[in-house]
């Protein structure tokens, strides 16, 4: 038998990239899990995110916040969840499953996803160009999340921090994900 390793590769090989006014980089510490709620499961899982992580389920378009792991919930369909949290390894869901229980049901996203942080006092500058959404302040506050498309490829959008966003895609298409935001960062280098 040959001796080998594999070793995991992120999407975009630890991208980081500063341009004037923002800063674009590919985030790897953080995982994805799913939580699915069980019929007539709402109230136990309610109960189980108020006692592990201090937080409750989100209204759409929403997050919650906590400390905990420093992850965020938000609802991605009827009775689906996605808890994005601090975290390296390869199993995501057994951390969760061990704050959780039987709650929800639980499935890693992790690998399906390449997550890009776009940040800095130029952040909604780049985004405005890609982005069909209105994320002015006003209407997409901190603590915002929606789905949405950038260059036609599926994005969900979360306003995370001041001047901050967090971008969820396809793994698959991570290369031509980044190339828009990138391409974009170049074009208001040029305007401002």
């Amino acid at each position: 038998m040959p001796d080998y390793t594999l070793t995991a590769n992120s999407p975009l090989d630890g991208f980081s990239r500063d341009f004037v006014g923002v800063s674009i980089n590919e985030v790897n510490d953080r995982a994805i899990v799913s939580l699915a709620v069980p019929k007539a499961g709402e109230k136990e899982l309610t109960k189980a995110l108020a006692s592990s992580y201090q937080i409750e389920l989100p209204k759409t378009g929403m997050l919650s916040f906590s400390t905990r792991d420093n992850a965020v919930l938000f609802n991605m369909a009827q009775d689906q969840y996605f808890l994005v949290f601090d975290y390296a390894g390869n199993t995501a869901t057994s951390v969760v499953y061990s704050h959780l229980n039987d709650a929800a049901y639980l499935t890693d996203q992790s690998d399906s996803y390449v997550i890009v942080q776009v940040s800095g006092t130029d952040s909604r500058c780049l985004l405005e160009r890609i982005c069909p959404l209105d994320i002015h302040p006003s209407v997409f506050p901190i603590g915002s999340v929606a789905r949405t498309v950038m260059e036609h490829l599926g994005t969900t959008i979360i306003h995370d921090a001041e001047d901050s966003f967090l971008l969820l895609s396809a793994r698959s298409s991570a290369r031509s994900f980044l190339e828009a935001i990138e391409t974009s960062a170049v074009n208001i280098e040029l305007v401002i």
